[in-house]
């Protein structure tokens, strides 16, 4: 089943209000760790199967796999990561706004769906007065499921003292 267009619409908006609240003062290697270890954290108090990325440009600078997944979960990261780097945006937002157009992003892009994937789970790190220098990613729920818990990290990341 299909979303309506004002459906879509709503989940487009309400993306694109994620993404202009949650937005870092810095982001250095330190910040990496403290962010890879809460979204891991907050996976294993779930009992969540994922894989975590945290990436700084194109360096990988946390990863973890959780017992439960595989090299697929981080082949899906990378392909997440990869639509982040060049949308400026989330994985889940970039696969709505194809949607809110009538399309999906596999036959529309011109993309190989092998390399980027426009499902859930990858979000940008956003310094102000910068922009984007990185994501953060999970892989191994469903796409909405790996969206929300990446958004929650980062909620919670931005209230601790260093966030």
């Amino acid at each position: 089943m299909s979303k309506t267009a004002p459906a879509v619409n709503d989940e487009v908006s309400r993306l694109e209000d994620d993404e202009r609240r949650l937005v870092l003062d810095r982001f250095g290697h330190d910040d990496a760790w403290r962010l890879g270890v809460l979204l891991t954290d907050l996976a294993r108090e779930r009992g969540a199967a994922v894989a975590v990325a945290v990436h700084h440009g194109p360096q990988r600078l946390f990863h973890c796999a959780l017992p439960g997944t595989s090299a697929d979960n981080d082949a899906w990261l990378d392909r997440k990561c990869r639509v982040v780097s060049r949308y400026a945006a989330s994985s889940l937002l970039v696969g709505a706004r194809f949607r809110a157009k009538g399309r999906t992003f596999e036959e529309s892009s011109r993309l190989d769906p092998d390399r980027y994937a426009a499902h859930g789970g990858a979000f940008p790190l956003r310094v102000r007065g910068t922009g984007v220098v990185g994501a953060v990613a999970v892989s191994g729920l469903s796409q909405a499921e790996d969206h929300a818990l990446v958004v929650e990290a980062l909620e919670r990341f931005l209230e601790s003292p260093g966030g």
